[in-house]
């Protein structure tokens, strides 16, 4: 007879010994045969969940627990989530308009993502132009039946990708009736409303009827919210943190004049041939609602008076399975998906004064253009009072806000065949998975025509009046200026996999274990850049990856329980790309000396191949970080002789060029734990992790890349003593090269308690917690430069620029009774350090020169997350959720470029306590 998989019960360590345990939900079946299920990680059916890794388990019931809207909100309150994950309203970035997660903070590239046990293509656009990523939000959350995180490398049996860990999201296989979903909620302000609705359907049972088939359905939406729906929530959103101490001109501030160089200001602001300052033009009020305006005569305004803080959604999820028992012990089984989700981010208007990069060109060798000094204002444009032709910043507010558009359709299909023959337990495969993604940029500008009408009295669009004068352009000049910038990216991958597993010769604890397999996939990536991007033509940097690769692999896993108290496991996998090969083995031990105590431990070894984003010959990306000016800003203190504190902390675009010579990545990781049940009721378990990750691809580092003699910089050099500093203007942009870095180590503990509380006649409780501890997070450069992130603010050269908090911790309690059924979870991150780096200047400065925020640390946050669940009747099911509960505000935050003033760690800080409200039935 076909043997059936159960279906681990929830827990929340990965090692329990069988008293507590990991209970399967087993299917009703008049066999007493023991039920073997297949454990992430691993691919030896087991009677048990216990390997020598850590495991979390998320059940069905811990996501409605928690009130979250989606996987990706829950998985990113993860303790061992970090830095490099992407946040819903981060709709500044490469990648805006996905979810990722990126376990030890090694990033998302590093953090493989499956789904039933098998890959997904990957978002269609590499984050930071390099890191290739399963996106979240394609995953229905209501057809969740649990997640499986593994937490150590599993390279050996999954492949690349695997470095930081697995998480593996198992989706409903055998719900039967038809159930529907609805729910609401909104912030404590009334916006930021969402909406959800799901349908369910199932019929067939496997055991009686021999086939099941089930369909879900889930559409939803987001209304955005904008920073400036905040502007009462103390520093929430705000450009402008001056109340706070903080100085004018701030990362988030334009408009302002210093000497010899000026911000795009909405008035518009000319370069004085005499003096080499700016002079703003008049009408400042008319645009910019900041009173305290700038002394030096700019218009200063501020980026929350446009830009979203959480964008506009729209969504759908569909997804299908069919399974069909044949004869002879075969199982067939297919399913198929397509998510469908828009999002809209609303950002400031276009400038004058950016700085493009794009592939080098017969018309431009340097594939650089500096437009804030090459478009000027003519001579005899009537708004030129000076008679030659000048320099001019100029931010168009009679163009209005750039919208951006990431419009994204995932579609999935898996059909396959498992069952046993000769002994052996086999599945085999074949999955097919592509995402398309269309990018839709609103009044970005063709920067040609834009020169013409400012500078070339000869061109039929000149003169564009600016500022206050704008109304005077006609319709005409509009259509040419203004254009909307796309591009279509696509992803695909296709898939076949087979593997087999089976019991050999009995030992002293049990039967020896054997698993083998093999698979080939192919990717194919094509991401070309925003239509004008590719010669500078619009005001944005050219941004594209396209590759093949081809990969084969085979692997061997063994467990061999070879004393009753102590098992063994190993597994080893070899990989073939095109350009590589690499043997990748996994070394597990488990002592269990009693049944309610054990230790485990594990070795694994990685690796990644480059992938085309990083190693493609037409690839190329330029990001923006903030750094500090090594030659405007030495030691933390502005230069003499024009520079400001606004070089001490300035954001820069890097300009990163794939590399064919990159070599693969590798990696050693290590775990060592124990799993303990002091009482009956309680579990316990402690687990110490390093990760150390060589020959690491990365983008030369923006400090140095901010120091190379070659960037490029503004020609408003400093003068000292009437002496002219050659090459010491304002930072615009520089080369950082991608290129095989030394090593980056991290080390950590994770801790994972539970205790049940049987309450008698008044129910029963539940008290969960888990902490993770970052002991050291180092990153090591060739240079010899070596950068410890552990509990600073840093690294700023990925995602968000979040910070690396040394404590996470999540402590959770439900409390049921009867019908009733109510949960808290308690969300903590430890404060940083507000530093790039360890032992480095402090990042941000006050107004008067002194360390910001005080003492130079980012204050911890904590936040608490209510829910409750009541069933009417067997059918019916109301239940509500409150986030935020007690409208923590997140700390201000003046350094991330994630969030305005806050941390995008801390988003539920920012959008204030949110109420949410649903019913189910079951028909």
């Amino acid at each position: 007879m076909l043997k059936r998989k159960a279906v681990a019960q929830a827990v929340s360590f990965a090692l329990a010994y069988a008293a507590f345990g990991m209970a399967a939900m087993a299917q009703d079946s008049s066999t007493t045969s023991i039920q073997r299920v297949e454990v992430t990680g691993s691919s030896i059916k087991r009677a048990t969940a216990e390997t020598a890794s850590p495991i979390q388990v998320i059940s069905r019931d811990d996501l409605v627990k928690s009130g979250k809207a989606t996987v990706a909100e829950y998985l990113q309150t993860l303790t061992a989530d970090g830095a490099g994950s992407l946040p819903t309203g981060f709709g500044n970035g490469f990648a805006a308009g996905s979810t990722a997660i990126s376990l030890r903070g090694l990033g998302a590239t590093s953090t493989l993502v499956l789904l039933n046990g098998r890959r997904m293509a990957p978002f269609a656009r590499a984050d930071d132009g390099q890191k290739s990523f399963t996106d979240l939000s394609t995953v229905p959350m209501e057809a969740v039946e649990r997640i499986e995180v593994l937490k150590d490398g599993a390279s050996a049996t999954y492949g690349a990708d695997a470095i930081a860990g697995v998480v593996n999201i198992i989706l409903r296989k055998d719900f039967t009736g038809l159930a529907f979903k609805a729910e609401a909620g909104t912030s404590r302000y009334h916006d930021a409303e969402q909406g959800k609705a799901t349908l369910t359907w199932g019929k067939g049972r496997l055991d009686e009827d021999g086939y099941n088939w089930m369909i879900n359905a889930e559409v939803y939406g987001n209304h955005e919210l904008m920073n400036k729906d905040r502007a009462g929530r103390e520093w929430i959103g705000a450009g402008d943190i001056r109340p706070w101490g903080y100085a004018a001109n701030g990362q988030f501030a334009s408009g302002y004049i210093t000497p010899g160089t000026a911000t795009a200001s909405p008035a518009g602001a000319l370069r004085d041939p005499k003096t080499g300052n700016y002079v703003g033009l008049p009408g400042c009020s008319q645009f910019s609602p900041v009173t305290a305006q700038d002394p030096n005569g700019g218009c200063l305004w501020y980026a929350d008076q446009f830009r979203s803080m959480q964008p506009k959604i729209g969504g759908l999820n569909l997804y299908t399975r069919f399974t069909k028992n044949l004869d002879n012990d075969l199982q067939l089984y297919a399913e198929a998906g397509y998510s469908k989700r828009d999002t809209e981010f609303t950002l400031v208007p276009p400038n004058t004064n950016g700085t493009v990069a794009f592939p080098p060109n017969a018309a431009n060798p340097t594939g650089i253009i500096v437009y804030g000094n090459t478009i000027l204002l003519a001579a005899n444009h009537p708004q030129n009072p000076y008679g030659t032709p000048v320099r001019v910043r100029y931010s168009l507010f009679d163009v209005g806000a750039s919208t951006r558009s990431a419009d994204n359709a995932f579609s999935r299909f898996v059909v396959g065949l498992k069952g046993s023959r000769l002994g052996w337990d086999f599945d085999t495969g074949y999955t097919h998975s592509e995402s398309a993604l269309d990018l839709n940029y609103s009044n970005m500008l063709n920067m040609k025509v834009l020169q013409d009408a400012l500078g070339n009295p000869t061109s039929k669009y000149f003169p564009y009046y600016i500022g206050a004068q704008a109304n005077k352009n006609p319709a005409s000049l509009y259509a040419a200026l203004v254009v909307n910038a796309k591009s279509h990216s696509t992803t695909k991958l296709d898939v076949v996999d087979f593997k087999a597993s089976r019991e050999y010769f009995a030992l002293p604890g049990g039967n020896l274990g054997v698993a083998v397999g093999g698979e080939y996939r192919r990717l194919q990536l094509d991401n070309p850049s925003l239509s004008g991007s590719e010669d500078g033509t619009i005001n944005s940097n050219y941004v594209a990856a396209k590759g093949t690769d081809d990969v084969k692999a085979v692997f061997v896993e063994v467990a061999a329980p070879v004393l009753k108290t102590v098992e063994l496991t190993a597994a080893v996998r070899y990989d073939r790309y095109k350009n590589f090969s690499s043997t990748t083995p996994k070394l597990g031990a488990k002592w269990t000396p009693l049944k309610t105590f054990a230790l485990r431990g594990t070795y694994s070894e990685g690796f990644r191949a480059p992938g085309p984003a990083e190693a493609g010959a037409q690839s190329q990306s330029t990001g923006n970080s903030s750094v500090r000016d090594p030659i405007r800003c030495p030691g933390g203190v502005p230069a003499a002789g024009g520079a400001t504190q606004a070089d001490c902390s300035i954001t820069i675009g890097a300009v990163k060029v794939g590399n064919p010579n990159l070599q693969p990545e590798e990696s050693k990781g290590y775990t060592l734990g124990l799993v303990w049940d002091p009482l009956p009721n309680t579990s316990f378990s402690l687990d110490g992790w390093k990760i150390k990750r060589s020959n690491e691809i990365n983008p030369l580092s923006y400090v140095e890349a901010a120091a190379l003699p070659t960037a490029i910089r503004s020609d408003n050099n400093l003068v000292v003593n009437g002496v002219v500093k050659p090459n010491t203007g304002t930072l615009l942009l520089s080369n950082a090269p991608y290129l095989n870095s030394s090593y980056t180590q991290v080390k950590g503990i994770d801790l994972d308690l539970k205790q049940r509380i049987p309450m008698g006649d008044y129910g029963r409780a539940v008290v969960g917690l888990t902490w993770t501890h970052v002991a050291t997070w180092v990153r090591a450069e060739k240079s010899g430069s070596i950068f410890q992130y552990a509990g600073t603010h840093g690294n700023c050269d990925t995602s968000n620029c979040a910070g690396t908090p040394k404590d996470k911790i999540s402590v959770n309690a439900t409390w049921e009774r009867n019908a009733l059924s109510v949960s808290a979870i308690a969300n903590y991150r430890s404060d940083m350090e507000n530093v790039r780096f360890a032992g480095d200047k402090c990042a941000s400065q006050f107004a008067d020169g002194s360390s910001a925020p005080g003492n130079c640390r980012l204050a911890s946050f904590t936040t608490v997350d209510l829910s409750a669940r009541y069933k009417l009747s067997a059918n019916w099911q109301i239940y509500g959720s409150i986030q935020n509960l007690f409208d923590k505000i997140a700390p201000l935050d003046p350094l991330t470029y994630g969030g305005l003033s806050y941390n995008p760690m801390d988003a539920s800080g920012a959008i204030g306590r949110y109420f949410k409200a649903g019913a189910r039935y079951q028909f």
